[in-house]
């Protein structure tokens, strides 16, 4: 439903009005606990701002949105609708809970009513975007709440891969507000569009929530994805107008004008109440556990994040807990469920957990349970985290920095009932990039949040739009404008590489298999594994292709909904998974190395003594053994070996190398090589946005003190898309300007040895460890000596990884896509743990 609905209420045992300072008190009584509170941030209340609804609105729909207790709209809800009606297309990018949906649902369905009254013909129509099943599930049963006193008029439908078949035709033909996602409009909708003519002639609004999550090289696909759509609804004769909600973010009408291609309105002044917002960083104490090289070892923030899960649920306080990885989620929900049963074991069955890879039925369940109040806890992944009505939370706890800021405050503002007062907590992992942030609270609440970065003009995602597109119909010479400036440039290639063929004025599609295949707009590897009971037979749920081996292998611990599993066999040719119910008094760990090698140097030159290189590259992966770690503990009870086949990627890459001289001339010894080198990597993949149009989750990094295959030391950055992205051939071109940023970077960040802002990452693998911050200053120095005239001197632009780890000591990898939602990470067993992981997550 609309963000600014009253809370919902169930069984909820909350106080009617809730302070956050004194269940945070509550949370840390004592010396032990309040110690663990590095910072309090405290955010006023603040009051809302009233309009009204524009007089164009039918007054059904305000009688129907009065009727479910919102009597005024905010002042940024009836600005959007006002541009909404007057046919500008128009961004709402306020905070979590600001009544975003509100703001477009109310021009839209007053539109749909309009057009129910139609003579003829279908009426008007809406298409919803949402980028997960579960957020359009969530707004089509708000459709349907808001609109029930309309009667027919508005006919809500989801259709996505969990529609039945039997359900589509209807939708197909009927339905007028329909909520999708990219990945159904891309392969499902645009290439079946003679299906959809009569929806797509009457098409007047297009929404697009949560438009901040389609950054990178999957919001350059959907960017598009978008243009398709708007070239068909073209060739039927309609024009519909943008609606996009986003999270807070930096220039969000430049982004919302990117993706759509279209002039976009900014509204940005968030009206709505907000009450008081407490907001504490929470260390994890030491244990009495020792890490490798002798230091002593945090709680992880698995286990704390439990813990507290726990404290509130017994207080009564409707909660959610985020971790990145699926098995955190699961762990976490195991262990308040068995501490509540201790104290209450009715309480034990008001937690629970929430992930991607559960069955849709089951999803379903738990999104009611959480709505109703029957569900006081959750531990969710970042499946939760976008826009699913969650409203009624009294307080997030978060197990880890998500990696960037935007998701940090769309985590928190899941939390506050209706203007009332909200805990967030942020848990730190024992990594270096966590503790930076929970004693520098500067870095989270004192700068502004980053700006979404996308290129739909990169020829690696263009050109198989272009072919999907005259695949739907013919390609003519004045589509082309529509697709950006580079198309009119690629259509020879795609004739020549015999996709397109040219005849008379438009190019046509010349292959048999459908040109929507060509590529996965997430850069999918593969059919999901499906995770079966071996006994029974029955389907648990499913996990991504590219994380199975090191997830679901022979001999893993998996859980599911609260319960252990073995896994007895992997099938990779089915797909398949068998697993069966066990109690094993341990969790699993794979263990992987990572490699790098060049299959070939297209473009060399030097730069002193060393060389900057661009070309091919191939990216190995492979899950080696796994590592049994005691549940209470931590403790390594052994290590298995694995034999599963490794995974490759062939891609692009930039890389540079130095030698023995140029280290001496850098006073860089062997014993800090490995940090200087891994830090200038992490600090180059940083600041890659501004001169390529990337996001930092699109490439991935390593660096090697003696590479086998350049024999000298080595850092590649690189492609994290097969056969490349064109981010590392930019970065080729600038090379000098963007290494030279990069050391401008490092030296003027006021840290001592290493923050965020300069040299630690949020989706290291080997978490941030080693770094060498003067090393790699004195590195880029010597290096930058010698850059070629002849690279580096192009304007600068603005602006998957594969998952990596540690290879050995002379490895560093820098590849985990963080912000979103992964299997599995090695802080993930209960409490502690050694020191830095081969694996990665």
């Amino acid at each position: 439903m609309a963000e600014n609905h009253p809370a919902r209420t169930g069984q909820d045992h909350t106080p009617k009005r809730l302070d956050p300072k004194a269940v945070l008190d509550r949370l840390a009584p004592g010396p032990s606990r309040t110690s663990r509170i590095t910072h309090t941030e405290h955010l006023p209340p603040r009051a809302g701002r009233h309009a009204v609804w524009p007089d164009r609105i039918r007054p059904e729909i305000i009688a129907a949105v009065q009727s479910a207790g919102i009597e005024h709209p905010w002042v940024h809800q009836a600005e959007a609708a006002e541009h909404a009606l007057d046919g500008n297309s128009v961004v709402v990018a306020t905070g979590t809970a600001s009544g975003k949906s509100l703001a477009y649902l109310v021009p839209v369905l007053s539109t749909l009513l309009d057009g129910s009254e139609a003579p003829n013909g279908r009426g008007a129509t809406a298409l919803y975007l949402a980028p997960t099943k579960a957020l359009a599930a969530d707004q089509c049963r708000a459709v349907k709440e808001l609109a029930d006193p309309l009667g027919k008029a508005v006919r809500p439908a989801v259709y996505d891969g969990d529609t039945p078949v039997e359900e589509r035709e209807w939708v197909r033909q009927y339905a007028n507000y329909v909520l999708t996602n990219p990945d159904m409009l891309h392969r499902g909708i645009l290439p079946s569009h003679p299906r959809w003519s009569s929806f797509l002639r009457a098409l007047r609004f297009v929404v697009v929530d949560e438009c901040h999550t389609y950054r990178g090289v999957f919001g350059s696909h959907v960017a598009q994805v978008l243009r398709r759509l708007r070239r068909l609804c073209a060739r039927y004769g309609s024009e519909p107008v943008f609606l996009l909600a986003s999270a807070t973010a930096a220039e969000p009408s430049v982004a919302a004008g990117r993706l759509t291609g279209l002039e976009v309105r900014e509204v940005a002044d968030d009206a709505s109440p907000r009450g008081e917002l407490v907001f504490a960083l929470w260390e994890p104490p030491l244990t009495d556990l020792r890490g490798e090289k002798g230091a002593p070892v945090r709680r992880t923030a698995t286990a704390e994040t439990a813990e507290l899960l726990t404290d509130l649920t017994v207080q009564g306080v409707r909660s959610v807990a985020f971790v990145r990885s699926r098995r955190g989620a699961e762990l976490i929900s195991v262990i308040a469920q068995e501490r509540l049963a201790e104290v209450d074991r009715a309480l034990s069955r008001r937690v629970a957990a929430y992930r991607g890879g559960y069955l849709p039925e089951e999803r379903r369940s738990l999104e009611r349970a959480l709505h109703s109040g029957e569900l006081l806890g959750l531990a969710a992944t970042t499946a939760l985290e976008l826009g699913v009505d969650v409203s009624g939370l009294d307080a997030v706890l978060i197990a880890g920095y998500p990696g960037t800021r935007a998701s940090l405050w769309q985590q928190a503002g899941r939390a506050g009932r209706s203007g009332e007062g909200a805990l967030a907590v942020l848990v730190a992992r024992d990594d270096p990039l966590d503790t930076y942030l929970v004693h520098h609270p500067e870095a989270l609440f004192r700068r502004p949040v980053e700006s979404t970065v996308l290129d739909p003009d990169n020829p690696y995602v263009l050109a198989p739009h272009l072919c999907a597109a005259a695949a739907e119909l013919p390609l003519a010479d004045e589509d082309l404008a529509l697709f950006g400036p580079a198309a009119p440039g690629l259509m020879p290639q795609l004739e020549a590489a015999r996709l397109l063929r040219r005849r008379a004025r438009a190019w046509h599609w010349t292959r048999r298999e459908r040109a929507a295949d060509l590529t996965g707009i997430r850069g999918e590897s593969g059919s999901p594994v499906q995770i079966v009971e071996e006994g029974t037979g029955r389907l648990l749920g499913t996990v991504d292709a590219s994380a199975a081996h090191g997830t679901v292998h022979e001999g893993a611990v998996h859980l599911h909904q609260g319960r252990t599993y073995l896994v007895r066999r992997l099938d990779l040719e089915d797909a398949v998974a068998l697993v069966e119910e066990a109690s094993p008094p341990y969790s699993t760990v794979a263990r992987d190395t990572t490699a790098v090698s060049v299959l070939e140097t297209e473009t060399e030159v030097p730069w002193g003594e060393g060389r900057l290189c661009y070309g091919s590259v191939e990216v190995t992966h492979q899950v080696v053994s796994f590592l049994r770690r005691r549940l209470l503990t931590g403790e390594v009870l052994g290590e298995t070996k694995l034999d599963l086949p490794p995974r490759t990627l062939r891609t692009r890459a930039v890389w540079w190398t130095v030698t023995e001289d140029q280290l001496d001339a850098a006073r860089v010894p062997p014993e800090i090589l490995g940090g200087a080198l891994h830090a200038a990597e992490h600090a180059s993949i940083g600041m890659l946005p501004i001169f390529a149009t990337c996001d930092r989750w699109d490439i991935g990094g390593v660096s090697v003190p003696l590479h086998p295959d350049t024999l000298l030391p080595t850092v590649f950055v690189y492609d994290g898309h097969p056969g490349g992205a064109g981010f590392a051939e930019r970065a080729f071109h600038t090379a000098r300007d963007w290494l030279t940023a990069t050391r401008e970077a490092i030296t003027s960040c006021e840290c001592e040895s290493g923050c965020p802002s300069c040299i630690q990452s949020p989706k290291c693998g080997n978490g941030n460890d080693p770094l060498h911050k003067a090393g790699a200053v004195r590195l880029l120095t010597v290096l930058l000596r010698g850059a070629g005239a002849e690279t580096g001197t192009e304007t600068a632009t603005e602006a998957p990884a594969e998952t990596g780890a540690e290879t050995g000591a002379l490895t560093e990898i820098d590849a985990e896509p963080s912000g979103t939602e992964i299997d599995a990470e090695p802080s993930d067993v209960v409490a502690g743990g050694g020191g830095p992981q081969s694996g990665a997550g």
